[in-house]
């Protein structure tokens, strides 16, 4: 390649650069500073395990990237057809790079392997008594969140929010205690996502008491987040959102009495989905295969 031509290209890519970066909006340039990760991301305690062992990850990937491609341009150049009638030496065999090339995968798989499990073990730490609990509702096509005294007691009154496929619900949990969400489901599989906590988790039919999938978080931020089912769960699985809002203590006290003082949001124990459930907006009462009915 002549100068002019590198000249050109180098341009043209500098150029290329520039118009690529000023395409970011705020989000996404909030998002790139993540890591990728939602921008309002780790929101609780325990998602910054999570985004720790993903920030680690993209930095091992990129060590790894950077000396593999030097690697590859290295020999490519030093290597290479100097005249028309010469033939580069070629080695079939390198033991050396042979037993590299094998030992270095397997140590950083098991290095990966060592801080995933310490990860899942610090997310998964059983709270022995998480300040709140919710018992969460994930059916066709909505959410239900059940906001109880204690994850050990079923007896009610029980404020809770429902949602349907025209009204997403809305999840409030308070800033700085831990809330305990117990995962329940009445008809197929679910997951529980809050994008900017990190962590979701998927809802088994049939689990009931304490054998049902749970999990603990501890939010650290003021904020809105965003939450979604991320298991292809039938017809209208795209209906399946939600809102999550993180209130300050004085905040969270004022709407859970707001919410209990509103008999249309209290009931005698948790509705946990099946005869309990809310009728999806705009299906009639007889669509039981859509999840039409009650």
């Amino acid at each position: 390649m002549t100068r002019r031509a590198r000249r050109t290209a180098l341009g043209a890519l500098v150029g290329a650069s520039f118009l690529l970066l000023g395409a970011c909006d705020p989000e996404t340039e909030k998002q790139f500073h993540h890591w990728a990760m939602p921008s309002n991301s780790p929101g609780t305690v325990q998602g910054q395990d999570i985004f720790e062992l993903w920030k680690g990850a993209w930095i091992a990937a990129l060590i790894t990237g950077g000396i593999t491609w030097a690697l590859i341009f290295y020999a490519s150049w030093r290597f290479r057809r100097r005249s028309d009638d010469e033939i580069p030496v070629q080695t079939r065999y390198n033991l050396p790079l042979e037993i590299f090339y094998t030992i270095a995968p397997i140590m950083m798989v098991i290095v990966f392997f060592a801080h995933t499990v310490r990860v899942q073990e610090a997310v998964l730490n059983e709270t022995p008594a998480p300040d709140n609990c919710v018992q969460v509702v994930g059916q066709q096509w909505s959410w239900t969140f059940n906001y109880n005294e204690s994850c050990d007691n079923d007896n009610g009154p029980v404020a809770y929010t429902a949602g349907t496929g025209s009204q997403i619900p809305t999840l409030v949990l308070e800033e700085g205690k831990t809330t305990e969400f117990k995962l329940s489901s009445p008809d197929v599989i679910h997951s529980f996502w809050i994008t900017g906590f990190l962590m979701k988790m998927d809802i088994i039919p049939g689990q009931t008491g304490d054998d049902r999938n749970h999990f603990s978080v501890t939010p650290n931020k003021v904020g809105d987040y965003r939450g979604k089912c991320t298991e292809l769960c039938g017809v209208y699985h795209s209906r399946m959102l939600f809102n999550v809002k993180v209130m300050d203590s004085a905040d969270y006290d004022a709407y859970m009495a707001k919410l209990k003082a509103d008999p249309e949001h209290v009931s005698d124990h948790p509705l946990l989905g099946g005869s309990h459930a809310s009728t999806t907006a705009g299906l009639s009462a007889d669509e039981t295969e859509t999840g039409g009915n009650k």
